[in-house]
């Protein structure tokens, strides 16, 4: 079938600030120069913003670069860090770990705390301001080839049933044209992972370690904490069952955002980070910083935590993968907004510096060098043996992250490495202590799964097609269920997944697909990798608000 075509010269996938900022960069130096390049930017969420979703903490380091006045402006950012707090956590005390043993780059001087989503929004009208042209709700459904190399993508349909069949709603496809595209998907981008593949820009056996993130946003009425307060923790509930801790962020007198992180490369099937972040709001003393208020916002999203050791080639024909598409969070400094501008902002560098070239390269191959001068390759190498060394439990994982960051100040003569994929490290049931949580939720500071989704604003029609594929039906039981009890029905943090008996048949794997978050935990952390997460019809999902 053809296609309708639209052509620009830069096609960019992702209004995060990746995205964002590539397109604003490259609009930016074609005002300098008096030169005029057509950009677009497809958005999956039905807004810009609509599926973001991060802590968050700005370091304001590469917005100073790609908006230097933005202070002048009615930018988003606005709460600076005043005074931050990091605990360790047992079942009913706190004790604050003192400023000297934390390294340098957890500390937040000069951050902001922000909402990411909101700052995709302004970034969004900016870039509009400057001749972008922004087509939220739409996906990107697949990737145009030819001769090898990427010709742009093509927007997935809409209003198709089911059973495939079209409505009368129907939208067909476009094909989006560019002389290069730029994709900047965020984390565990479905077409960044095949790009991956397709072009083996994982060199040497490497590959990308996650964590899935648990967040949620109250409206408090105390002064527990104060506007500008960072806490974090580590510690209880998870000690040693898995990588992760917490984060409290003060957004104004009487918002904060609450959030758990918890590493997928888990070994304990009985592990469910959704209860673990609600077994952590029990504690006394976030129970105390949550008093008076009302959870009015929750979501999920996984991230990277790789860091320097899963950094892909970024460059291929046609193309660039960059920010957390390609893994630029540093897991250390628990942020990643900022590389993942300072990304963009190089990607529309060397497009353009190409450009002016007239040859038209197949390849940005200067993209790369680019990196390997910036300061992200400078702050990821120097935090590459944090992640890796918690493999081994929190107290090494700690003691080693003090030896890195305070004695050798991230420049040890070694590098440590990533052993497992995430989806290889689950033990089996049989081998595997139980972990209790208890069904019953409080209402107050816990809630259930299906509650919180719909705080989450997700909606998916329910007569489209499933956008969850299962690659091999039989896997799900005969593998899934008989060696690690379903972990899917756990690891999702939205209640996709469910085990229903079935009369005279068994178990049978459910899958409530109107419920899913677009987290792309199940992508990453099946064991087989049986579950690949591809887009809905666009504009569907979750519509968070100040996330």
């Amino acid at each position: 079938m053809q296609l309708e075509e639209m052509k620009y010269d830069l096609v960019i996938v992702g209004a995060g600030p990746a995205g964002l900022s590539a397109a604003i960069k490259l609009k930016q130096l074609d005002r300098k120069n008096n030169t005029n390049h057509s950009v677009c930017v497809i958005e999956k969420g039905s807004e810009v913003g609509a599926h973001i979703l991060s802590g968050a903490i700005l370091d304001p380091i590469a917005l100073n670069e790609l908006i230097p006045d933005w202070k002048n402006l009615d930018t988003p950012v606005t709460t600076q860090v005043k005074s931050e707090f990091f605990s360790f956590l047992t079942s009913n005390k706190n004790f604050n770990i003192p400023n000297f043993f934390l390294p340098k780059d957890t500390k937040n001087k000069g951050n902001y705390i922000i909402s990411l989503g909101n700052l995709c929004k302004w970034l969004a009208k900016y870039a509009e301001n400057l001749g972008v042209d922004i087509f939220p709700g739409f996906t990107a459904k697949d990737i145009l080839y030819e001769n090898n190399k990427v010709e742009g993508v093509i927007t997935g349909e809409k209003g198709v049933d089911k059973n495939g069949k079209k409505s009368d709603l129907y939208e067909a496809a476009i094909a989006l044209k560019g002389r290069q595209t730029i994709f900047a998907e965020g984390c565990r981008g479905h077409l960044g992972k095949k790009l991956i593949e397709k072009f083996n820009l994982y060199e040497n056996n490497q590959f990308q370690t996650y964590a899935i993130g648990l967040k949620e946003l109250w409206e408090v009425n105390n002064n527990i904490l104060n506007k500008g307060d960072v806490f974090h923790s580590i510690g209880w509930p998870l000690y040693n069952n898995a990588y992760g801790g917490s984060f409290i962020y003060k957004l104004s007198d009487t918002l904060l955002s609450i959030g758990f992180v918890v590493g997928l490369d888990y070994k304990n099937p009985y592990l469910n980070p959704y209860e673990e972040f609600q077994k952590f709001k029990t504690h006394k003393k976030i129970k105390a910083i949550l008093n008076n208020g009302k959870r009015i916002s929750y979501g999920a999203r996984a991230l990277n935590e790789g860091g320097f050791q899963s950094l892909p080639k970024f460059s291929f024909p046609g193309g660039l993968i960059i920010g957390c598409d390609a893994g630029t969070l540093n897991v250390l400094k628990i942020k990643g907004t900022h590389n993942a501008m300072k990304s963009g902002i190089m990607a529309a560098e060397s497009f353009y510096s190409d450009s002016l070239k007239n040859i038209n390269s197949i390849e940005l191959i200067e993209f790369n060098t680019k990196f390997k001068n910036s300061f992200i390759y400078k702050e990821l190498y120097k935090s590459r043996n944090v992640r890796p060394g918690f493999n081994k439990g929190l107290l090494l994982g700690t003691l080693n992250t003090f030896v890195d960051q305070k004695v050798f100040r991230g420049n040890a003569p070694w590098t440590l490495r990533h052993h497992k994929k995430d989806n290889e490290s689950l033990k089996n049931i049989k081998n595997s202590k139980k972990i209790l949580y208890g069904s019953k939720k409080d209402n107050v500071y816990s809630f259930d799964r299906l509650t919180n989704v719909s705080f989450s604003g997700t909606n998916h029609k329910e007569d489209q097609p499933n956008h969850l594929k299962i690659i091999k039906e039989a896997i799900p039981i005969e593998h899934n269920y008989e060696k690690y009890l379903s972990p899917e029905t756990r690891y999702c943090p939205a209640g996709v997944y469910e085990i229903i008996n079935i009369e005279n048949q068994g178990p049978s794997l459910q899958i409530n697909f109107q419920n899913c978050l677009h987290c792309k935990t199940c992508d990453i952390k099946d064991p087989l990798q049986n579950i690949s997460w591809t887009p809905p019809e666009g504009g569907e999902g979750p519509r968070y608000s100040n996330m």
